[in-house]
This record gives structure tokens, C-alpha cells and sequence, in this order.
């Protein structure tokens, strides 16, 4: 087996966290990184890293909810990187899977990995019962627009007029696909 790339993922949930930390002194030879939620695989950067990893190279993550937060696609990522020959390291819990993993290691990967999946849980049930809290006493407003009034009708106008695609409009204006249906709809 070649010895390969020492490849780094990092992952945060939001654009202002800070990424310095997670790697910080570990050599590596690429660097993947994503600001997005871990709540499942579908993040340009871990697409991009998975399909960038050849047999001999070695993944390296601070740990193993930055990778994922659902078990079963921790589970796959590490189990079909294995299967390619490629090493996952997490720097936090000190485990290297390598495809000949022991009995404990697998255990470790699918106990530490229901850990990130139940903690992912909670946040989320703390977050819909604070919600509706601050809804029953009037003072949850929702997410705050992305567009200003003036942008949405400027949005809408040339949508009107045919000049562009949605989805080049939707990069234009900074917002998702789904977001400008519900501008679009909010007229």
C-alpha cells in the first residue's frame, strides 16, 4: 500500500465559529472545510474530501461529531473509507480505524458516535421547546428576513420581467432556491 495525503476535514455549524482550532499543529497535506450543520452528508466540502481520498492517504478529524452527527453516516463514511484502504484518525478520542479494526474500536466508533447522534437530539428538542416558549409569550419572532423589503421587490420585479434563471437570481441575492419561493409566494 502507498503511503499517501494526510487529509484534513473540519467542520463547524455556523460561518462566525472559528476553525483554527481543530487542526492546530497537525500536519496535513489538504485541508477540507465546511461551515454547515453535521446533520447529514450533504456538505460540498465532506463531498469533496471523500472523493479526494485515494487508498494509502489518511483522513484526519478532531473528532467525531465533526464528521457527523448520525451515527449510521458515521458509520458508512468510516466504514467505506476503510474499505478503500484510506486510515480515519479522530485527534479527540485518539481512534484510528484502519478496515482491521479490533471488536472495541468498532464499539467505540458506534457508542461515541450514538453520543454525538443523541446530543445533536437534544439540542434540537431544547431549541423547539424554546420556541415555543418565547411564542407563547409573544416574543419570537422568527428568523429575521434575508432579504430587505426593497430587495425582495426588486427580486420579485425581475423575476416579472424573465431577465434571469431562479437559481442564478437565488446566487445573486444570497439566498437559497427555497428562499426565493417564499419571497416569490409572499407577494
Amino acid at each position: 500500500m502507498a503511503v499517501g495525503h494526510t487529509v484534513g476535514y473540519i467542520r463547524v455549524s455556523s460561518v462566525d465559529q472559528n476553525t483554527i482550532r481543530q487542526l492546530d499543529g497537525i500536519k496535513i497535506d489538504k485541508a477540507f472545510t465546511d461551515k454547515a450543520s453535521g446533520k447529514d452528508m450533504k456538505r460540498p466540502q465532506l463531498e469533496r474530501a471523500l472523493e479526494f481520498l485515494r487508498e494509502g492517504d489518511t483522513l484526519v478529524v478532531h473528532s467525531m461529531d465533526r464528521l457527523a452527527r448520525n451515527l449510521d453516516d458515521l458509520r458508512k463514511i468510516v466504514l467505506d473509507l476503510t474499505k478503500k484502504s484510506v486510515k480515519v484518525q479522530f485527534l479527540k478520542e485518539n481512534l484510528t480505524f484502519t478496515g482491521e479494526d479490533s471488536p472495541m474500536a468498532n464499539l467505540l466508533l458506534s457508542m461515541l458516535g450514538a453520543v454525538s447522534q443523541f446530543e445533536r437530539e437534544l439540542i434540537k428538542e431544547r431549541q423547539r421547546e424554546g420556541i415555543a416558549l418565547a411564542k407563547q409569550r409573544g416574543v419570537y419572532k422568527g428568523r429575521r428576513p434575508s432579504l430587505s423589503a426593497e430587495r425582495a421587490a426588486d427580486l420579485r420585479k425581475r423575476v416579472a420581467a424573465g431577465k434571469a434563471n431562479k437559481a442564478a437570481l437565488a446566487r445573486e441575492f444570497g439566498i437559497s432556491r427555497a428562499a426565493l419561493y417564499v419571497y416569490l409566494n409572499a407577494a
